[in-house]
């Protein structure tokens, strides 16, 4: 008996095979600055309403192989800064690329940092000067982060379940009651609980824009009024977000501040009723892939119809595109014919699988692969890693419009994408998902 009990105790009594630490920086901007995402802003930012953050969960498993998440306020990373922060995150702690995942939440209150969507804007060289400067501060938060984070690295244990809300709207076809566009309305959770039986870390998601706001003062919009809550009902964890596919979706009713309030506490409150349910216990250990794969452009204007645009065209946007493709042709020759896209696939003992792929990803990319792969332990991440363009499936690349490749212009790419951009990028994923597999 007690023998029996000793063993009963020791069970109780074992380290968790996970370890993980949390952390959160602030990156609000410390002067005026550009900020992200629309267009028709004609000067810096004007005050702050909310801080901003770069926030980072650190995992290791019981073969000692550690991952880290980075989560951002921002509307994206660009390929060049995603690789800088991979690079120094392996230098400085050995986690390899396929480790180091980055998904930045799209709002459109944050700054402009490096140099996602560049050509939207009317900047002058007093602005650029700003932007490349906070992006150096920004870039070593990062590295505050993420160090905080695997200091912090303990004994823990990891549940993953969903939950729902429902204020994304296909904003494709808005008012057509007849033929709604597609959303995804999930709820992912993946709460990590230290040894002391409190969450240390929430990790959540959803597939919207984050496009309540539009006007000029600092603020992650719906994401950090939503990170904000949950870290105020659950006292010392972190709550990290995961942006979903959701390329084509944006929350309606909108464009007032008590509306990103209310969708914030909405997701906290959902978040918080999944952590009450019986969720999944998640096991070790992570296995993580990465690749970059050819995504196709279709033949773009010749030199003459860019210089045309360069001096002639209708608006900044047109004109700064332009601009940029024979700059680009003077520095290459050519303009690409194709982009490297990120592909990443972490995959958690076997009870969940993440998804992880750049850009604006419309909504169509989530239902196949939780079609595919399983509805119940699939979460799908979009504005990871690279946030370079829209990323269409076949139904809307053949839609066409600003998410089939109207998008193109502010992202400074030289032309839409072809087809058969779903196939390439569905093909990788079930190449990633198949190398994670248990062995």
């Amino acid at each position: 008996m007690r023998a029996v009990l000793f063993l009963l105790l020791a069970a109780t009594a074992a380290p968790a095979a996970w370890k993980a630490g949390a952390s959160k920086v602030e990156i609000t901007p410390k002067e005026p600055v550009w900020l992200a995402g629309y267009g028709s802003r004609t000067q810096p930012s004007e005050g702050v309403r909310q801080p901003i953050y770069v926030k980072a969960l650190a995992l290791e498993d019981s073969t000692g192989a550690r991952s880290l998440l980075l989560t951002f306020d921002l509307l994206g990373l660009d390929q060049g800064t995603a690789r800088i922060i991979a690079e120094s995150v392996q230098k400085r702690f050995g986690i390899p690329r396929e480790r180091v995942a980055m998904v930045a939440s799209h709002t459109h209150s944050a700054p402009v940092a490096g140099t996602v969507l560049l050509p939207a804007y009317p900047l002058e060289a007093s602005h650029v000067a700003v932007i490349e400067r906070y992006t150096d501060w920004m870039l070593e938060r990062v590295t505050e982060a993420s160090e905080q984070a695997v200091r912090a690295l303990a004994p823990a244990t990891l549940h993953f379940g969903q939950g729902f809300a429902g204020f994304a709207v296909n904003r494709r076809r808005v008012g057509n009651r007849a033929r709604p566009g597609p959303v995804d309305h999930d709820v992912p959770v993946l709460g990590v609980k230290g040894s002391e039986g409190r969450w240390r870390a929430i990790v959540f998601g959803y597939a919207c824009h984050a496009t309540v706001l539009s006007d000029n003062q600092v603020s992650g919009d719906w994401p950090g009024y939503a990170q904000a809550a949950i870290e105020r009902d659950h006292p010392g964890a972190v709550a990290l977000f995961v942006t979903g596919a959701g390329a084509d979706s944006n929350p309606l009713p909108r464009r007032a501040v008590a509306l990103a309030e209310r969708y914030g506490e909405t997701l906290g409150y959902e978040v918080a009723d999944v952590l009450k349910q019986k969720l999944v216990d998640v096991a070790e250990p992570l296995r993580a892939a990465y690749r970059e794969v050819d995504l196709p452009f279709s033949e773009a204007p010749k030199r003459a119809i860019w210089e045309d645009r360069a001096k002639t065209g209708e608006n900044h946007m047109v004109r700064n595109h332009a601009r940029a493709m024979l700059a680009m042709i003077e520095r290459n020759g050519k303009l690409p014919e194709r982009y490297p896209y990120p592909v990443q696939v972490w995959r958690f003992g076997n009870q969940m699988k993440m998804i992880i792929l750049g850009g604006e990803l419309v909504v169509d990319f989530a239902h196949r692969f939780k079609g595919e792969y399983g509805a119940d332990d699939t979460w799908i991440a979009g504005y990871a890693n690279d946030v370079f363009a829209y990323i269409p499936s076949l139904r809307v690349l053949r839609e066409g419009g600003y998410e089939g490749g109207g998008a193109m212009i502010p992202y400074g790419q030289p032309s839409p994408f072809r087809w058969p951009v779903e196939e390439i990028i569905a093909e990788t994923v079930d190449q990633l998902i198949t190398a994670t597999a248990a062995p």
